[in-house]
């Protein structure tokens, strides 16, 4: 699945000028990551609803109800007092609920007897600005620390934006995750998911 509408382009601050690929910064807000997920879950998981968990910074950020109605879910319900809360469905009987309630999971799917649970981050994927750079690397070691700290109800994935950067990073912290029992994913400009896993000793 090929998403166009993930990336905000927006004009950097004078201190960031000539610092991104491009005229603009390329931001992947941490509810396109949310949805992106969600909706990678929906693709390769044996399961009919994701529920996502944003806060009000990242509803103003991003705007979930748009993006889930182009992408055919209709809102059924609506959950808490935000216009975009709820519960949406598409015509093959998916479901994602949106409910801006913090402490529950960013992204949570229920698989067969076992949970899902991802801890996301947004950032700048365009970007050579020292200080978003490190935002991007902190980013994913948060996610991690997170997870660390909450009791797994299952599978456990720390989700940030693909970049090379984060990429080189996410391979070195892989092998301990997994002692931990927690995976990393990686999430494209265009939605595409990557996950990153622990390299096997050469025998």
């Amino acid at each position: 699945m090929d998403f166009e509408d993930l990336v905000t382009a927006l004009s950097p601050p004078p201190n960031r000028i000539g610092k991104s690929d491009g005229e603009h910064e390329h931001h992947l807000y941490e509810g396109a990551v949310m949805v992106a997920y969600a909706m990678h879950l929906l693709r390769t998981q044996d399961t009919r609803h994701v529920r996502v968990h944003p806060d009000g910074e990242h509803g103003k950020q991003f705007d979930f109800a748009a993006w889930l109605l182009r992408r055919d879910f209709i809102k059924i319900s609506s959950v808490g007092t935000t216009s975009y809360g709820g519960t949406y469905r598409n015509a093959a009987g998916q479901a994602i609920t949106v409910n801006p309630k913090s402490g529950l999971g960013d992204v949570v799917a229920e698989v067969g007897n076992h949970v899902i649970s991802a801890e996301c981050k947004g950032g700048i994927i365009n970007t050579r600005h020292s200080g978003q750079v490190s935002r991007l690397h902190k980013g994913l070691c948060e996610t991690v620390g997170m997870l660390m700290a909450t009791p797994s109800p299952g599978r456990q994935i720390a989700v940030v934006p693909f970049t090379e950067g984060t990429l080189r990073l996410a391979e070195r912290l892989a092998p301990r995750c997994a002692l931990a029992g927690i995976e990393i994913a990686l999430v494209g400009s265009r939605g595409e998911v990557r996950d990153v896993r622990p390299v096997s000793a050469a025998g």
